[in-house]
């Protein structure tokens, strides 16, 4: 009781710190729609008594504690935190927004499946390995295999990926409160992060899972008890799905082909295997692996969830298809919204809110705001987890004890929470923020993660020159997203866009570079 007790304390300052938002968002004359923000302050206080509570009864004492939970996490509870990490804002807002997104359509909708068989691949290959090492991060191996100072550096796009991850989680719940409740963008993220950053820093990585078994559960609810309810305003199923492949043709299929994709096929290839590959070099995913009770649970977890997550997506795709078909036969402003999304991610929340009941809207809201929750705390926690047991202590405090490395990682968890904020604010393309995460991991790290684990004879001259050779390749292509220009001139760009399957290219130099060089350039013994 007592423990309950001291969770019920920050978790009661909370609400009333979410009351006076709301009261001050309408004050200065932000239409809030009450309902939909009480049951927010609801779920998120739901969601943070739970964290809090974890943290009560699984005291994080030590850097293990934080990390990994102590190494005890059984097979039900890491199955629901490995698929909850995973199917997240941005896993469930970019499915519905390519999906309805007149350019691209289901055809493009890669990243659902892509990540599902990234979490079978990395099952199959990588956990069992790793969790019998007893790592406690992703870089342990590559530090191990290249020294201190090169795991230092890989730790770089490693936490871009990350903080990419969790901005565009945040960014897909500011879509959604927008639409929804009435709360501008800003304010949406940044009550939202705050809570995760909270509960993470109370709890670790138990607060993290015990949290996600209930926002899963809360999120396929929500989804599917939508789908009734949209399908009617559209005339069922059958006829959504008709409508859907007139507006779509050859773009309504999941299977790639040149007469849809013409000169994209191999940009969509490119793609496609950044995704099955570039979704195993992942903290957030190995952190999972590693706090199981062993090797064999670390492959089952893994497999499992890769299964979930594919029937996590088809709610997402269904209100994609939903949101299509009623934008070319209804009328959006007879629904009593201002006119059809002009942003393609604004369909999730748009169906969400003007074609089911308020109820279904308010309950619909808190899975969006669950998902969102489950993926950003485990993302935070798995950044900050590198921060300071593969940089700060290595680099600068070697003889740091537990106790004050526990400290530091639960304030790099602020730090590095605030960080991803400050970017959800600025980029405001949820399936862009989504591919460049796997962008980054599947080009630098993926090559190092490979050679690390199954090349004997690989070495940190061959790690430098293979990491060198895959940052040259890959942002010689450029970036629209981060604003970088092509400057090395491949073939097959149009539109200031190349088509060409450089990221692959970069990844597979960057991982022979490595093998080879380790081979000429050998390390004095």
């Amino acid at each position: 009781m007592e423990k309950i007790i001291k969770s019920l304390q920050p978790t009661a300052i909370l609400l009333v710190m979410l009351l006076a938002v709301g009261l001050i968002l309408y004050m200065i004359g932000q239409p809030v729609f009450w309902s939909g923000f009480f049951a927010m302050m609801f779920f998120y206080g739901l969601i943070f008594f739970i964290g809090a509570y974890a943290g009560q009864i699984r005291k994080t004492e030590t850097e293990e504690d934080v990390m990994l939970a102590g190494r005890s996490i059984p097979l039900f509870v890491a199955v629901f935190t490995m698929s909850a990490t995973w199917v997240g804002g941005g896993y469930i807002n970019g499915t519905a927004e390519n999906t309805y997104n007149a350019d691209y359509g289901l055809i493009w909708v890669q990243a659902p499946w892509g990540y599902a068989i990234s979490l079978i691949l990395g099952g199959l290959f990588f956990a069992r390995k790793m969790r019998r090492m007893e790592y406690k991060t992703m870089l342990d191996p590559l530090a191990q295999k290249y020294g201190r100072g090169m795991g230092a550096v890989l730790f770089i796009p490693a936490l871009a990926g990350e903080i990419f991850w969790t901005a565009a989680i945040l960014t897909a719940l500011g879509t959604t409160f927008g639409t929804v409740l009435g709360i501008d963008f800003t304010s949406a993220i940044i009550i939202s992060s705050v809570i995760a950053i909270a509960y993470t820093a109370i709890g670790g990585l138990w607060a993290v899972a015990l949290t996600d078994i209930f926002q899963m559960i809360l999120l396929m609810f929500g989804l599917i008890l939508v789908i009734p309810f949209a399908l009617d305003t559209v005339g069922g199923w059958d006829n959504a799905w008709s409508i859907y492949q007139e507006n779509k043709g050859a773009l309504a299929s999941f299977l790639p082909s040149k007469e849809a994709l013409g000169s994209y096929y191999w940009n969509w290839w490119d793609f496609a295997l950044l995704l099955m590959l570039g979704g195993i070099p992942w903290q957030v995913y190995f952190q999972r692996v590693l706090s199981a009770k062993n090797e064999n649970t670390a492959m089952w977890l893994s497999i499992l969830a890769g299964g979930i997550c594919i029937l996590a997506s088809i709610p997402a795709i269904m209100i994609g298809v939903i949101g299509d078909a009623f934008t070319t036969v209804g009328d959006w402003t007879a629904m009593g919204a201002l006119g059809a999304p002009e942003n393609p991610a604004e369909i999730l929340p748009y169906v969400m809110r003007y074609l089911t009941h308020p109820i279904v809207a308010t309950i619909g809201l808190g899975a969006i705001a669950a998902a969102v929750m489950s993926s950003v705390d485990s993302s935070i926690l798995s950044a900050s987890s590198m921060a300071g047991w593969n940089v700060y202590k290595p680099l600068f405090r070697p003889d740091l004890s537990s106790e004050k490395l526990t400290k530091v990682i639960k304030r790099m968890i602020w730090i590095i929470g605030i960080a991803a904020t400050l970017l959800a604010l600025q980029i405001q393309s949820v399936y862009a923020l989504w591919f460049l995460c796997s962008d980054f991991v599947y080009c630098l790290l993926f090559p190092q993660l490979v050679t690390a684990m199954y090349d004997p004879k690989a070495n940190k001259y061959g790690s430098i020159a293979g990491f060198i050779v895959a940052f040259i390749l890959r942002f010689g292509g450029g970036d629209a997203t981060l604003g970088i220009p092509i400057m090395i001139p491949y073939p097959m760009i149009e539109d200031g866009v190349v088509l060409f399957p450089f990221r692959t290219l970069a990844m597979v130099c960057g991982l022979l570079t490595i093998i080879i060089v380790s081979r000429i350039w050998k390390v004095p013994k």
